[in-house]
């Protein structure tokens, strides 16, 4: 079961994880993050950034290190990462890479509902999905070869390499699922387009 944590927001994870290379200001975290495609996994912006910074310095796991200005620009607070800080990095991946946790997709949850749409509908929207993953994997993987083809090591590009995982997976599942639902002889088709009242595909 997962802990409940002083911060729980993923953000602060990587807020903590790149202090640990050197103490940054807020703006230079931000810029970090980006440049390493980090918006791709973990869903940020400016303020939620500075919220979270301000969360872990309250919680004692980042310091105010020194605060300085450029020229008109505003004041900058660099922070630094703490022992506490340090173990809860630690602990926090600990948790989610060794302790699988029940998520909540939102295609499951269309799955689990699809039933009131009639099989007319499905099928084109599963075909349409097939091909937006197929297109979606095809980018992934162009980002994938590009790094690794700029010298870029695979250890830093996992991420990727799981998502592609899922979308095969997913392309699979919704394959075999329209399968199921058009196979002539055993397919579901018949009775779901029954239940709405329409013909059975293909009659």
């Amino acid at each position: 079961m997962a802990k409940k944590r002083k911060v729980a927001n993923l953000l602060a994870l990587a807020v903590l994880s790149y202090l640990t290379q050197r103490p940054m200001h807020p703006y230079e975290l931000s810029r970090t993050l980006r440049d390493n495609g980090d918006a791709r996994s973990i869903k940020f912006n400016h303020g939620s950034l500075y919220m979270v910074v301000q969360q872990l310095a309250r919680a004692g796991f980042i310091a105010e290190q020194e605060t300085s200005r450029d020229g008109q620009r505003p004041e900058r607070t660099v922070y630094a990462l703490t022992d506490a800080g340090r173990l809860e990095l630690r602990d926090w991946l600990r948790e989610l890479i060794g302790e699988p946790e029940h998520e909540y997709p939102h295609f499951v949850a269309g799955l689990s509902l699809i039933g009131a749409l009639p099989p007319s509908e499905v099928v084109p929207l599963l075909r349409a999905r097939g091909e937006r993953i197929a297109e979606e994997r095809a980018g992934i993987r162009k980002l994938v070869d590009d790094a690794l083809a700029g010298g870029l090591p695979g250890l830093f590009l996992v991420e990727e390499e799981y998502r592609l995982a899922l979308l095969d997976a997913e392309a699979a599942f919704v394959e075999r699922f329209l399968g199921q639902i058009t196979d002539p002889v055993s397919g579901w088709g018949p009775m779901w387009a029954e239940f709405h009242g329409e013909p059975a595909p293909g009659a």
